[in-house]
C-alpha cells in the first residue's frame, strides 16, 4: 500500500494528463460524461484513465459498459485539490475529500443514473462482485 501511495505521489508532481487520451475517453463517454471528465483535476484524469485501461483488462468487467464509464468518472467529485491536501486525507482523514463520492454522484445524476449511483458507492463494502473488483482495481 505504501509503494502505491508513494506512485501517486509521483504521479500528481511529476505527470501531465496526454490530451491524446480525450479520443479514447470520448468513445467511451457521451457529451456530458466527457464534459465532466474535462473539468476534472489533471491527476484525476490521469488515475481514472489509469484505471480505465485496467478494467478494460478485466475478464469480467470488460464486458460492462457502465464499468469504463464509471474507471473515468468515479472521482469526479474530487476537485483540484493540492497533494498536501490529499496526503493529509490519507494520513489523518480529509472531510471534504471523503465527501468526493457523494460530490460524484450529485454530478452525474441526471446524466447517468445507474453511473451515479456506482459512483457515490464505489468505496462502500460489501458490494457485487464487480464493485469488489472495480475498488481492488482502483486502489492499485
Amino acid at each position: 500500500m505504501i509503494i502505491s501511495r508513494v506512485k501517486q505521489g509521483l504521479v500528481y508532481i511529476f505527470c501531465r494528463y496526454k490530451k491524446s487520451n480525450d479520443k479514447i475517453v470520448k468513445t467511451i463517454l457521451n457529451e456530458k460524461e466527457f464534459e465532466i471528465f474535462k473539468n476534472m483535476s489533471g491527476y484525476d484524469k490521469i488515475h481514472s484513465f489509469n484505471l480505465y485501461n485496467k478494467v478494460k483488462e478485466d475478464e469480467i468487467l470488460n464486458k460492462k459498459e457502465i464499468y469504463l464509464k464509471l474507471a473515468l468518472l468515479h472521482d469526479c467529485g474530487k476537485k483540484n485539490y493540492s497533494l498536501i491536501r490529499r496526503v493529509k486525507k490519507v494520513l489523518f482523514g480529509d472531510r471534504k475529500l471523503e465527501k468526493h463520492s457523494e460530490e460524484s454522484y450529485e454530478k452525474l445524476k441526471n446524466i447517468n443514473l445507474e453511473l451515479a449511483k456506482k459512483a457515490r458507492d464505489h468505496h462502500k463494502k460489501n458490494l457485487s462482485l464487480e464493485m469488489e473488483i472495480f475498488k481492488k482495481l482502483d486502489d492499485k
